[in-house]
């Protein structure tokens, strides 16, 4: 076969597939492998007249290809990865470009770039976001590497990204792993995110007895305003669903014991490593785990069960309550990520524009909402911003909902609702405005049993006490 196609990509799965007609559109050719035949043929059939190639031939796959290579990975990260690279390897010229666009632990992303570097070939670890309508037709992509090489490739990933105001939703993040770091605090924030729409979503439907219909007005309305974003879009879709086989809705024939793939969990191992507080996020990754004890709780709520009473309010001030809960929680879940980015940019030196971050993220992936024009914002005027609850608008807007979502917290607590992600972002709230926190109490423990010192407010140095001897 002679070489006439200007990208190769690796995994014709639902991503992958979806990102090479994608590219087709906007000019690219592309050849496609992978070792299941029957998705290479799925994906050839649903190519239709676009110019793409599939094959479960690594050396066809390999001769199709311009020189020098540009190969895109969409595989399942860890060891999967690394049996590709190794694969490709004997295949490659010094000049060519391998591009792994799966989720990808930034760590690994390290390991591989030092790796190919030192034998001459070129790598970036690139996230993309948005799932399979984002990869069909414009996601948010996230490269890091080396920039020259992402220069290779920019004008191809800028052609396919989504799009906001006519500006793409792709830029360069920085070196070695800051693609797939971005990639993976983006994943934290999508799971407290979730976690909070479940949390409300409980609230109106146990709090405030609101039907799959009224769930879906309310959050279709909730769309038109404050909480403009994806996840509370297709959340109202979701609550308009009906079963394809019992006609019955979906929602409540799906089982509440839910999966995850690593991301959130990373970010949460990552930000405990580098003494960043992200609790929203930390407690949806616990919450997913806890939902996962499905039998447990079952017997939990036979020996435990509730005697809570709910609180009588109107659904409309229950509804405007609660909206103003989650826009306060979305705002400080943003805000632990974006503190996260910071930090990492430092010590990980990635220097990101965290401003542009944010414009990435405004089309095309998972967290797109509205409130990222306002976080891009924040960063533009102050790139070093260390929080954006340091932020006017962003105060002026929590001073705002804090009545609500105090309102939320204890009418759920009375109705004995779980609120693990609420609460934890009003108490991140409430923690990070205190000059003063209790703190020194636990530093004066530590002292006493374990003799860990501590410092002083009224003089400088490290300071320790004997705190069983008898004082004069």
């Amino acid at each position: 076969m002679t070489q006439q196609y200007d990208f190769g990509m690796i995994g014709l799965g639902t991503m992958g597939s979806n990102l090479v007609y994608n590219m087709c559109d906007h000019g690219f050719n592309v050849a496609g492998f992978d070792k299941n035949e029957k998705q290479v043929a799925t994906f050839t059939e649903r190519a239709g007249d676009k110019k793409v190639f599939g094959t479960t031939n690594l050396q066809e796959f390999i001769a199709a290809l311009k020189s020098p290579r540009v190969i895109m990975m969409l595989v399942p990260a860890g060891a999967p990865v690394d049996a590709v690279i190794e694969e490709l390897k004997p295949h490659l010229s010094p000049s060519d470009l391998l591009m792994d666009c799966g989720n990808s632990h930034f760590t690994d992303t390290d390991r591989r770039t030092a790796a190919l570097e030192k034998e001459g070939f070129s790598f970036l670890g690139v996230g993309v976001s948005g799932g399979e309508e984002g990869a069909r037709f414009g996601p948010s992509i996230m490269p890091g590497g080396t920039k020259d090489v992402y220069g290779r490739v920019s004008a191809m990933l800028e052609a396919i990204s989504a799009k906001v105001d006519g500006k793409p939703c792709v830029t360069y993040l920085g070196p070695g792993s800051a693609g797939h770091y971005v990639k993976m605090v983006h994943n934290g924030i999508e799971y407290g995110l979730m976690q909070l729409i479940s949390e409300t979503y409980h609230l109106l439907k146990e709090g405030g007895g609101f039907n799959n219909s009224e769930l879906n007005q309310v959050f279709t309305t909730w769309n038109d305003g404050l909480l403009k974003s994806f996840l509370i879009e297709v959340t109202a879709k979701i609550f308009a669903r009906k079963d394809d086989e019992t006609g019955n809705d979906l929602i409540d024939l799906i089982s509440d014991a839910a999966h995850q793939k690593g991301t959130g969990k990373w970010t949460s191992q990552n930000a405990f490593d580098l003494q960043v507080p992200i609790p929203a996020i930390d407690v949806a990754v616990a919450m997913r785990e806890l939902s996962a004890l499905k039998e447990e709780r079952k017997s939990a709520e036979e020996k435990l069960p509730a005697t809570e009473q709910a609180e009588q309010i109107s659904k409309e001030d229950w509804v405007e309550c609660v909206e103003q809960a989650l826009y306060f929680a979305f705002i400080t879940t943003y805000a632990q990520g974006m503190a996260l980015l910071q930090t990492a940019s430092k010590e990980y030196k990635y220097e990101l524009k965290l401003e542009e971050v944010a414009s990435i993220w405004r089309g095309g992936c998972i967290i797109r909402a509205t409130l990222l024009e306002h976080i891009r914002e924040a960063y533009s005027k102050q790139s070093g911003l260390a929080n954006i609850l340091q932020d006017d608008f962003f105060a002026h807007e929590l001073k705002k909902a804090e009545r609500g979502i105090r309102k939320t917290i204890q009418s759920g607590i009375g109705a004995g609702i779980p609120m693990a992600a609420l609460s934890a972002s009003l108490a991140y709230y409430d923690s990070y405005r205190r000059a003063w926190l209790p703190t020194n109490l636990i530093q004066a423990q530590r002292d006493y049993f374990g003799a860990h010192t501590y410092e002083r407010v009224d003089r400088q140095g490290t300071f320790h006490t004997k705190w069983e001897q008898k004082q004069t």
